[in-house]
C-alpha cells in the first residue's frame, strides 16, 4: 500500500493512457468501463460539502484568533481579480492577432444546441445566490457559493463567542471533523487511477464513435482550438509560473510535480469542484503548505478563480463575433473582458459550465446565441484544459499567499 501511495501519479498517468487507447479501439464497449469514473465522481462529491465546511469553518475560526483573517481575503480576492484578467486579456491578444473565426462556417441550425440561458448569470444574481434561504438545502444541492459564504460566516462567529470554553469546543470540533474528513478523501484518493480510467474512455469513445465531429475538429475548427490551448498554455507555463519567481521565490518546476495528481485528475473529470479534495492533499502534504491557507484559499478558488474558464470565455465570444463577421469595437471587448470576468466568477466548477456562461457575454455584447452551436462539437476537450488550468492557479495563488504570509514552503515530490 505505501509503494502504491508513493507511485499514485504514475498508476494515473498509465491508467490516463489506457482510458485513451481502450476508448478508441473499443468505443461501442465504452460502457463496460465508465462506471468506474461515474462512481469515483461520487465518491469526490461525496466529500466536498463535508470537507469544505469543516475546513472554512475550522480555517477561518483559527485565523480569526490572531486577526489575520482580513488581510488573507484581501490577499486571496486580489489574487483571483489579477490572475483573471491577466489570462482574459492573453487571450484577447490572441484571438485578435490569430483570427480563428474569420471563414469559419455557420451553424445551419440551433435544433441540438443546450439550454443555454443568461438569467440568474449577472453580478446581482451571483450575489443574491451566495446568501442561502436554508443552508441545509443548499449542502444538499451542492451550492458552493452558499456554503463558502455560511462557512465563512459560522467561522468568524465562533471567535466572537464569548464564553471561551464554548469557544474552544466549536473549534476542535471542526477541526476535529476536518481531520476525520481528510481521512475519508485520502481513502477516496486511492481509487483515482479507476476514475480516470473509466472518465478517459468516456470521453475518447464519444470523439472516435463520431467522424464527422473529428474531421470538423481537424478542419474548422482547428483555429480556434489553437488559440485557446495557446491562451491557456501561455498562462499556465509563463504567467502564473512568473508570479510565482517574482512574488513568492517558489521554483515553478517543483510546485508543478507536487500537483501532478490534482491536474491530472482535472483534466480528467473537467470539475476544479470535485477535484477540490486532492488539491487540498497535494497543497498540504508534497508542497508544504499550511492548511491554515488551504482551508481558505483553495474551497474559495475553486468557486470563484476560474482562470482558464474566463480565457475561454473570451476566446470564444471573440471567435464567434468574427464567424458572423461583427466588427466589435476597443470599447465592446472591454466589455467582453470584463463579463467573461464576472461570468468566470459565477461558473460552476462542474463540466460544461463555462459553455452556458458563454451566453451571458454573447448577451452583453448583442452576438447570436446560436453562435454556441459552433464550438460545442470541442467544447469537452478545451473543457478539461482549462479546468486543469483553474486548478493551477488555485494552487500557485496558495503557494503565492502563503509565502507571502511568512510560511516557509518545502515541495516534497
Amino acid at each position: 500500500m505505501a509503494f502504491y501511495q508513493r507511485n499514485l501519479f504514475v498508476f494515473i498517468l498509465i491508467a490516463l493512457v489506457a482510458g485513451i487507447g481502450v476508448g478508441y479501439v473499443l468505443p461501442h464497449r465504452a460502457t463496460w468501463f465508465t462506471w468506474m469514473g461515474d462512481l469515483f465522481i461520487r465518491g469526490l462529491k461525496m466529500v466536498i460539502v463535508p470537507l469544505i465546511l469543516s475546513s472554512i469553518i475550522s480555517g477561518v475560526s483559527n485565523l480569526g484568533q490572531n486577526n489575520s483573517l482580513g488581510r488573507l481575503t484581501l490577499k486571496t480576492l486580489g489574487y483571483y481579480v489579477i490572475t483573471s484578467l491577466l489570462a482574459i486579456l492573453t487571450g484577447l491578444l490572441l484571438v485578435n492577432l490569430i483570427e480563428p473565426g474569420v471563414g469559419a462556417p455557420l451553424p445551419d441550425s440551433t435544433e441540438n444546441l443546450p439550454e443555454l440561458s443568461a438569467e440568474g448569470a449577472s453580478l446581482k444574481d451571483t450575489l443574491l445566490r451566495m446568501i442561502p434561504t436554508n443552508v441545509f438545502a443548499a449542502f444538499s444541492q451542492g451550492q458552493m457559493l452558499s456554503t463558502i459564504f455560511f462557512a465563512v460566516l459560522f467561522g468568524v462567529f465562533i471567535t466572537k463567542v464569548k464564553e471561551a470554553r464554548y469557544r474552544d469546543l466549536l473549534s476542535d470540533f471542526f477541526n476535529a471533523t476536518f481531520e476525520v474528513m481528510m481521512g475519508i478523501t485520502m481513502f477516496v484518493i486511492l481509487f483515482t487511477p479507476l476514475g480516470v480510467f473509466g472518465l478517459v474512455v468516456d470521453v475518447v469513445a464519444e470523439q472516435a464513435g463520431d467522424k464527422a465531429k473529428l474531421a470538423l475538429m481537424a478542419a474548422s475548427l482547428g483555429k480556434y482550438m489553437l488559440t485557446v490551448v495557446a491562451g491557456l498554455g501561455i498562462h499556465a507555463f509563463v504567467t502564473l509560473p512568473l508570479l510565482m519567481l517574482l512574488l513568492a521565490g517558489i521554483n515553478p518546476i517543483h510546485h508543478f510535480r507536487a500537483m501532478l495528481t490534482p491536474l491530472i485528475t482535472a483534466f480528467s473529470t473537467s470539475s476544479s469542484g470535485a477535484t477540490l479534495p486532492l488539491t487540498m492533499e497535494a497543497l498540504e502534504h508534497k508542497a508544504g503548505i499550511s492548511n491554515r491557507i488551504t482551508s481558505f484559499t483553495i474551497p474559495l478558488g475553486a468557486t470563484i478563480n476560474m482562470d482558464g474558464t474566463a480565457l475561454y470565455e473570451c476566446v470564444a465570444a471573440m471567435f464567434i463575433a468574427q464567424a458572423y463577421n461583427i466588427h466589435l469595437d476597443f470599447g465592446q471587448q472591454m466589455v467582453v473582458v470584463i463579463t467573461a470576468l464576472l461570468a468566470s466568477i459565477g461558473a460552476a466548477g462542474i463540466p460544461m459550465a463555462g459553455l452556458v456562461m458563454i451566453s451571458v457575454i454573447l448577451s452583453a455584447v448583442g452576438l447570436p446565441l446560436e453562435g454556441v452551436g459552433m464550438i460545442l462539437a470541442v467544447d469537452r476537450i478545451l473543457d478539461m484544459m482549462r479546468t486543469a488550468v483553474n486548478v493551477w492557479s488555485d494552487s500557485c495563488g496558495a503557494a503565492i499567499i502563503a509565502r507571502s504570509e511568512g510560511e516557509t514552503t518545502h515541495t516534497v515530490v
